[in-house]
Formats: C-alpha cells, structure tokens, sequence
C-alpha cells in the first residue's frame, strides 16, 4: 500500500460495492484520477440549465460592472454570495428564425443547445443537428458510467405544430444525432437508480429501493475499509458525500410520500382510513399543486452527485418546458406562457419576474452548494462550467438580440469569473464552442451558425 503522502492513481469507477450495489466514489485529495495519461487533476464537468420564455429584462441585466458585483439585480440576488464564481454577458444572439417566424417557442427550445434551425425541408419530423452537450458526451463520455444526463421537471409531451414543425422541437433540446432526440428523465427516483441503483448482470440496473437502509448500511460497512487508507481530510470528505446521499434519498422519500397521500385521498381514502399495509399507486407523477422548485432542487441535488462521482461529466435540465408550467408557491397559479405577452401590464409584468427569480434560485442553490464542496485544490464548481439560461431575450416580443446566461464555474481555470462583459459580440453558436472549448473538447467544425470563440470569456 502507497503511504498516504503518495497519491496513488485508481479508475474513477471505483465503486463501494455490498449485495449488488454500486457506489461511485467523489475525488480523494490522496488518489489521483485516472482519466488521462499522466492526469491528476480533477476532469472539468458542463452543464446546461433551461428556462423557457426570456426574463423581464430591466430586472435581468446589471447596468455595469459594478452593479453586477455588488448590487445585482433583483432576478440574480440569490447569486451574490458566489457572484465573483459567475460571468454574463450581454450580446449573445440567437439564431435568425426565417423561415419559422410563427414558431417561436418551437424554436427557443430546440436551437438552445444546436444553435441551428430545423431543416425547413424535413418540418413532420426532426432534423437538425447534435447538440452541444452530446458533443461532448461523444468526447468524454467512454471515461464514465453514464455518457450523459438529461433531466426535465415536466414529461416531454407537448403537442404543438407552430409552422408545421414536429412537436419533438417543444420539448428536448439534446440531440444524439440530427434525428435523434435525447429523452430526459423527470423521475427523480429513476435518476436516482441510474446513478447509485443495484446491478444486475450485464450491469444493467434493476428496480430497487435506494431508500433500503439494511442496503446503504452494507456499502457503509465498505466505505469503513476504504476510510483506513484514506487522510483526515478525505475522511471527512467522504462522510460528508455519503451524508449527502443519504439527504437526496430522505427528500425524494418525502416527495413521494405526498404523491401517495394525494392520490389515496383522491380516490377517496380519507387520512383518518389510512394504513401501513395500504397499496401505494402504481403510478407515480409529479404533482401539478406541489411546490415545483421541490423537484428542481432535488434534480439539482442529483446533478451534483453525479459530477461529485465522476459518473458523469455532462448534464442537461429542463427546467421546464414552452408552455404548461406554474409555479403555486409563488402564490398566483398563472401559468407562465400565459403571463409573458404582458404588454405594459404591470402584475403580469410581476409574476413573471418572480418565476424568473425562481429558476434562478434553483440555479443559485445548485452552484453554491458546488462552491461548498472541496475536490482537489479547489471546489467542485472551480472543476465545472455550470450555464442557466433561456432560448428567447423576453417572452413578450419573443426577441432573441440578447440571449439571457449566467455562467457559473471555472473550468477547471479555463474561464475568468467575476465579471459582467456588456458588450460582447457573438451568437449562441460562438457561446456553447467557446464552452467546450474550455471543457476541453476538441471541434473539428462550428457549432450551428458559430463563427468565433468569445476570447474575452476566457482567462
């Protein structure tokens, strides 16, 4: 066994392993990664995070530099606490929408992370183009258990056909190949089996418990052998990532447990009738009067455990989809596409600026929560490029000059944060190939309409 002041070098697939069960490890300041030939250092992570239908802009952009740093607007208070880990910039456009000038919503989705549109010969069925995180799914995604992951708050099955376009354009905005969508997972009991669930043979997962304690317990009985040969400080760290573990699995347990409430008294089973051996719905949806950011935490939760692990490098959200999605915690049960043609009405001006400080609240949370998470010589988020954003400028006018993003992470010191770049000029494509470019993926052609890398974001 190497002394503990030698790092040793193992595969980050290592797994704590107990009955059937897998567990990836986070980064141990003592082991070395094993992604790359003579390559300790913790690989960078992206991820994209959506909102549809713009923000109300004036409560959006910061006015200068200084006010970006110290008195941001009110949609990006809950960033001002990490807000020298973040970089915006305004002048991103998006793609010119001719000939699909009535498809706006068909579009802000599906051009988010393409930077192209539809092929305008081939409208009743998809084709476009790969989108950028499956690019670099292509790049980096053989090193870890899942090449990718896709997350949505809401099902993918809006049916639309603004301009005749296919309604797979309303809801994905990952694309394996120009014909092929890439479904995303709303259950966050689904993602949690992907991520940490029991194998069966040929190492595909099966439906367990993650909430079965006699299992957990087992694979802890493993991290005390591991924890022998690891230092104080992984120590600490890995009792820390096993707590949070445990967290994920307490939230998603609560959650479902109002699922099934709600629907035993649906059916009219009164709390009073209700017992331990009752049946639990063989169907369990995300509930339409629940607290929508309650899920969007959770998934953030799963994003940063999946980073944490190394089982993957490559996430995209959905926050939620064009059309359809409310917010009751806000305390109007508006719906958000219905508020965002508001003209000079200033409630309906209200509402949306607080479902836009909502989302980016979530966004918030998660990259804080990374900020306070120690990996190597930095922070999970110093080793990842984390992007919020939306596909139009403003839902009212559905204008697309000034693409709404915040940029959180420094990619492993590929990007130089802190920073609000007023006057940049260049276009959605020239954003996400500046992103991987500082993710390190190679590109052997643009992105959609790229033209450029945005040099002043880098460092």
């Amino acid at each position: 066994m190497n002394p503990l002041n030698t790092p040793s070098t193992v595969d980050r697939r290592t797994f704590l392993k107990g009955v059937g069960v897998s567990l990836a490890l986070p980064f141990f300041d003592s082991i070395g990664w094993a992604a790359g030939p003579h390559s300790a250092k913790p690989p960078v992570r992206l991820a994209f995070m959506y909102m549809p239908h713009g923000v109300i802009m004036d409560q959006f952009w910061p006015k200068t530099q200084e006010e970006f740093l110290h008195s941001p607007p009110p949609i990006l208070q809950s960033l001002k606490p990490i807000i020298n880990q973040c970089l915006m910039m305004k002048g991103i456009s998006g793609v010119p929408t001719a000939p699909f000038g009535g498809a706006p919503h068909a579009l802000e989705l599906s051009t988010w992370l393409t930077a192209r549109l539809p092929d305008p010969d081939s409208r009743d069925r998809i084709s476009i183009s790969i989108s950028a995180d499956q690019i670099m799914a292509n790049y980096v995604g053989a090193q870890t258990l899942l090449p990718s992951l896709e997350l949505a708050t809401m099902p993918q099955t809006w049916k639309e056909n603004q301009e005749g376009l296919h309604e797979g354009y309303y809801n994905h905005c990952s694309f394996r190949s120009p014909t092929q969508p890439v479904p995303a997972e709303t259950d966050p009991r689904n993602v949690l089996n992907r991520l940490f669930g029991k194998r069966g043979k040929e190492g595909k997962v099966t439906q367990t418990n993650p909430l079965d304690r006699q299992m957990l317990d087992r694979v802890l009985g493993g991290a005390r052998d591991l924890r022998r040969t690891l230092g104080r400080g992984d120590q600490q760290k890995l009792d820390e990532y096993l707590d949070s573990v445990r967290s994920v699995e307490r939230r998603i347990a609560a959650i479902e447990t109002r699922q099934q409430q709600a629907a035993l008294e649906k059916n009219g089973v009164a709390p009073s009738k209700r017992h331990a051996n009752d049946s639990a719905p063989i169907e369990v949806k995300i509930p339409e009067g629940d607290k929508r950011s309650e899920y969007m935490q959770v998934m953030c939760d799963l994003t940063i455990l999946a980073f944490q692990t190394d089982t993957t490098r490559v996430s995209t959200y959905i926050s939620s989809r064009p059309n359809g999605a409310s917010y009751p915690e806000l305390g109007f049960s508006d719906q958000h596409h219905s508020q965002t043609h508001y003209g000079s009405d200033q409630e309906m001006i209200r509402k949306v600026a607080a479902i836009n400080k909502l989302n980016v609240d979530q966004f918030a949370y998660m990259v804080t929560k990374m900020n306070g998470l120690k990996e190597g010589d930095g922070t999970l988020l110093d080793h990842s490029i984390m992007m919020w954003g939306s596909g139009l400028e403003d839902g009212d006018q559905h204008r697309r000059e000034n693409l709404p993003f915040i940029i959180a992470g420094k990619g492993g010191g590929s990007l130089r944060t802190g920073r609000f770049l007023s006057n940049v000029r260049g276009n959605q494509g020239d954003l996400l190939s500046t992103l991987l470019s500082c993710a390190g993926v190679p590109l052997d052609r643009p992105i959609g309409i790229a033209t450029q890398q945005i040099t002043d974001m880098k460092a």
